[in-house]
């Protein structure tokens, strides 16, 4: 099979969950998952085209990127894509702690280069962008990205890169109906400007989103994201049953529509899979057209809710 292109993808997969043990308790989700589910999950994926997998070093401290690694064992390396990323709040203290995290992703992950390498968080962009420059000069990434970045930081990001030749080719935050800042701070019309992708992560709010959950139907107890979203579902039941009425005729779930609308806004939705039946969800949504009156809808009836999903981890991103 020929080699990817490089470019981004329509929805690119998140292993983020993956990282989590299993046990109650553990992690964000709480999930759990057997071999088996996993390479299921990754055979559905590629055979659907859906061949760009987002991990990262920090995700389980490793353990995703090493059962991602196993699942995809059977392909090519050509057939499909790996972004993982430095995260600078777990970094060592070597000449080059970028360089020595990417070698321990590289080993856990079995390949010698990653297709897209993220600065996790802007921890301090003129230490660690530099650091970025000899692993795409040594091939070992190809591209590289910022997460969780402002549009200051993006753009000094940038200019610290070009310098030697290179550029921020992506940007991953947060963005999804109920956290919309980086399209408030203009940082969607820069990336559209500048032909950088930008990749949305919790477009689903963790599943909150998903039209699953419901005052009812909570999310499962023992999970971060229980604790967050739970006491949240009364507020978002009248913005999921309006995505599952406008999915609905077009054998369509309230999660497709969500996603369709990330698209819809030029971004790149990277979909948490735990299942294997939401490959098929993802690749619906890639086809699902919304009109502009939908998207309206969609987005007046989501910044009524008013509710603050910011993670922990993130740096507010002010509005312009």
């Amino acid at each position: 099979m020929a080699s990817i292109d490089p470019s981004s993808p329509t929805v690119a997969l998140g292993t983020w969950a993956w990282g989590d043990t299993g046990e109650s308790g553990d992690g964000i989700f709480g999930s759990r998952f057997t071999e088996s589910d996993i390479a299921e999950i990754v055979d559905r994926g590629q055979s659907s085209g859906l061949t760009f997998w987002d991990t990262a070093a920090i995700y389980g401290m490793g353990r995703s990127e090493t059962v991602l690694a196993h699942a995809l064992s059977g392909y090519e390396r050509g057939d499909y894509q790996i972004s993982t990323k430095f995260t600078p709040r777990i970094a060592g203290d070597g000449e080059n702690p970028v360089a020595d995290m990417l070698n321990e992703s590289l080993t856990r992950l079995g390949t010698d280069y990653v297709d897209l390498y993220w600065i996790h968080s802007p921890a301090d962009v003129a230490r660690w962008t530099p650091q970025l420059i000899p692993l795409l000069q040594a091939g070992t990434v190809k591209r590289v990205g910022v997460s969780n970045h402002d549009l200051d930081e993006i753009e000094l990001a940038d200019s610290i890169l070009r310098e030697a030749g290179f550029r921020v080719d992506a940007v991953q935050n947060h963005y999804s109906l109920l956290y919309r800042n980086s399209e408030r701070a203009g940082i969607l019309d820069h990336c559209a400007e500048n032909g950088i992708a930008f990749f949305s992560y919790m477009v689903l709010e963790q599943g909150a989103l998903a039209g699953v959950y419901r005052p009812d139907h909570p999310l499962p107890e023992g999970s971060t994201r229980a604790a967050v979203y739970n006491r949240m579902l009364p507020r978002l039941k009248a913005l999921t049953d309006l995505l599952t009425s406008i999915g609905n005729g077009r054998d369509s779930s309230a999660a497709d529509v969500a996603t369709a609308w990330a698209i819809t806004k030029g971004t790149v939705p990277i979909i948490g899979v735990t299942r294997p039946e939401y490959i098929g969800d993802a690749v619906n949504a890639t086809g699902l057209a919304l009109s502009r009156a939908e998207i309206d809808e969609i987005e007046t009836l989501a910044d009524s809710i008013g509710v603050d999903t910011r993670g922990a981890w993130e740096n507010k991103i002010s509005s312009v």
